[in-house]
């Protein structure tokens, strides 16, 4: 017998007993309990709230409409929280909670009745009932009431999430304060309402879970949707869990609902940061940049390696990366060989012969770099591949020309150091634009593949900081793209400025918010008069000065102080900080091309496009020599003040430099 049936029951053999009342039939459900109302027009009925099929809830306006002139009485193991009340409206005569003592049932269902409706005693009235328990209930008997009383006492109002329970037919019987306080409802004004009601258009969904429920025996039915009638974007997740007697029938429903607004917003910005990482690598055109597994078979793929490679992605992703290398070289195993390196080393750089998915060949610059998760678990690596065949040609032909020039040594000497330059700023630009975008790049992908793997097992912190690693990383690499564009253009000269009269307070002070952005400590004082006004590119002096900010920030000690001040025709900016200075031996070098510092990072370029970016407007950018009072000393562009365009180098293009 299952609980339902045992409770029914004792109520049914305690009103027996009572001799006030007289039992004319029973039913299991609330289908049941109209048909019995149809048949016998029983002058009153006790109605369970929680029945499967049916509830009572559904069924009590149905018997009075087969039954006018009954009197229904709604029985629940809910606490009653704005329940009666929902009763009386739909046209309950009383309601009586479980927990009442059952001794007083029968009198509480004779109040219900009129004096002239009230039937004869049949019998027993007045003979004591054996105590066995609290109220004069046999000690089994209030177990078993108690049981199942307890059954519907298990959902917590102090719950930080929302939580009620529900008919079969999707009415909320009882709900807590963090039900309420989503739905914007007082818990009194939840009772008897349909659950789908409060969702965004989705009540059909909810109808048909309720369905599935019935239909099927399932644990859970889970549901997201957004809240009728909200203001907001907000976002919950409901689920709904059905509570069954012995014998496996659904009794009623357990509802908690959570906002996951925030969780969405999460996921939602993990994948525009995927988005966003996945446009840069596929911007890249001339670099090969893909991952690997820690067994080296290839995981994605970029534009670049297409182009460069003639695979489709479709066609290597999840080969191994050996079919990039000569026959001879996998003979030797010479690709295992570079990832045993890169994994020991942290990376593995080399140059040498790769082969295309066509089978020709092409000389590669290749740098490998091993990837590590946050708790230093190796999950990869990382692959940049450059086709350098066309640097090779030049290096031949370079050498075919010492052997055909050898009798001019002038020209031969002219011609050897053209070609020693390219070969050094390509290969400068190669080693340290693979030095940069090696840990930006480690970092994106690491924090990536740890988001897609394990996003569900990170807490919100450790989610929030690889985050913001990956968007810090991404600021790096956009960062050394500018520089590198605005070199390769000062370089041509091919860089377009369009000149204008311009503020220069304005000028630092989008610098100082340019570099606090990506640097949250900065110390940065600025001392710039308002009415300091300079003639050119708003834009280009910006990186300028933006550039000045970062080297001081990277390699010097704060505070860093920004300066300007008119003096003899001119304005003069200053970047200064309270370190040691720059040393004498590395002064000349400063501001050249690929210069750096002995402290690691940076790519060479801030400073050189400083001095650049200045000539062009008709200024000069200089180090100036520190003092006992600044030891530091100082880095200064200079720059011709005025309203106006000012022509320094007569004869040069406008706007060129």
């Amino acid at each position: 017998m299952d609980d339902a049936s045992e409770v029914r029951l004792l109520v049914k053999t305690r009103l027996r007993m009572s001799g006030l009342l007289r039992v004319v039939g029973e039913g299991a459900d609330g289908a049941q309990a109209v048909a019995l109302a149809r048949e016998h027009q029983p002058a009153l009925m006790l109605l369970d709230v929680s029945m499967p099929g049916m509830d009572g809830l559904a069924a009590l306006p149905r018997v009075l409409e087969v039954s006018p002139s009954t009197r229904v009485v709604l029985y629940s193991g809910f606490e009653e929280q704005g329940l009666a009340g929902e009763a009386q409206r739909l046209g309950a005569a009383a309601f009586i909670e479980k927990s009442s003592p059952i001794d007083s049932l029968s009198d509480r269902l004779l109040d219900v009745l009129a004096p002239d409706e009230r039937p004869e005693p049949a019998g027993g009235q007045g003979a004591p009932l054996a105590s066995g328990g609290p109220h004069g209930v046999p000690a089994v008997d209030q177990q078993v009431l108690d049981d199942h009383v307890e059954r519907f006492r298990e959902v917590f109002e102090e719950a930080a999430i929302g939580m009620a329970t529900l008919t079969l037919t999707g009415r909320l019987v009882r709900g807590n304060r963090a039900l309420a306080a989503l739905l914007r409802r007082p818990v009194t004004e939840l009772t008897g309402l349909f659950y789908g009601q409060f969702t965004d258009g989705r009540g059909e969904q909810v109808t048909a879970a309720l369905e599935e429920i019935r239909r099927r025996p399932v644990d859970i039915v889970q549901l997201e949707h957004g809240l009728a009638g909200a203001a907001d974007d907000r976002r919950v997740r409901a689920i709904l869990a059905p509570v069954r007697d012995s014998l496996g029938r659904v009794l009623y429903l357990f509802l908690q609902v959570q906002d996951v607004t925030a969780e969405r917003a999460a996921v939602e910005q993990l994948r525009k940061s995927e988005e966003r990482f996945r446009l840069l690598v596929e911007a890249v055109e001339d670099y090969a940049i893909f991952m690997l597994d820690p067994t080296g078979h290839v995981v994605s793929w970029n534009s670049g390696a297409q182009r460069s490679k003639g695979y489709t992605d479709e066609e290597i992703i999840g080969q191994h990366f050996r079919v990039f290398y000569p026959p001879e070289a996998q003979a030797r195993r010479h690709p295992e060989h570079e990832l045993e390196l890169a994994l020991r080393d942290g990376h593995y750089e080399e140059e040498g012969w790769r082969v295309r998915k066509d089978g020709s060949r092409f000389w590669a610059n290749v740098l490998i770099t091993a990837v590590f998760n946050e708790v230093g678990e190796h999950i990869g690596f990382a692959k940049v591949t450059r086709d350098n065949s066309e640097r090779r040609r030049l290096e031949q032909e370079r050498e075919h020309a010492v052997q055909a020039l050898a009798s001019t040594n002038a020209e031969l000497e002219s011609a050897n150091a053209r070609l020693e330059q390219v070969a050094q700023d390509q290969a400068q630009f190669l080693a340290v634009t693979a030095h940069e975008l090696r840990t930006p790049v480690g970092v994106l992908g690491g924090s990536a593949e740890t988001l897609t793997r394990h996003g569900g097992d990170l807490t919100d912190e450790e989610r929030a900081d690889l985050l913001e690693a990956m968007e810090t990383s991404s600021r790096r690499l956009r960062r050394l793209l500018a520089d590198l564009l605005t070199a390769s253009r000062l370089q041509a000269s091919s860089l377009e400025i369009h000149p204008a009269p311009i503020s220069v307070s304005d000028i630092v002070a989008e610098a100082v918010t340019t570099v606090s952005r990506t640097t949250s400590d900065a110390e940065i004082l600025v001392e710039t008069p308002a009415d300091l006004v300079v003639y050119g590119d708003r834009d280009r002096l910006g990186q300028a000065v933006d550039n000045l900010l970062a080297n001081a920030l990277r390699h010097g000690t704060p505070p860093v102080r920004i300066t300007a001040r008119r003096g003899s025709g001119r304005v003069e900016i200053r970047v200064s900080d309270h370190g040691s200075g720059v040393t004498a031996e590395a002064q000349p070098r400063l501001f050249k091309r690929f210069a750096t510092g002995r402290s690691s990072g940076g790519s060479g370029l801030g400073l050189f496009i400083v001095r650049e970016l200045a000539r062009v407007h008709g200024g000069e950018a200089f180090y100036e020599q520190g003092s006992p009072q600044q030891p530091s000393g100082a880095f200064v562009i200079s720059l011709p003040s005025g309203d106006g365009p000012s022509d320094p180098h007569p004869g040069d293009p406008p706007g060129t430099g």
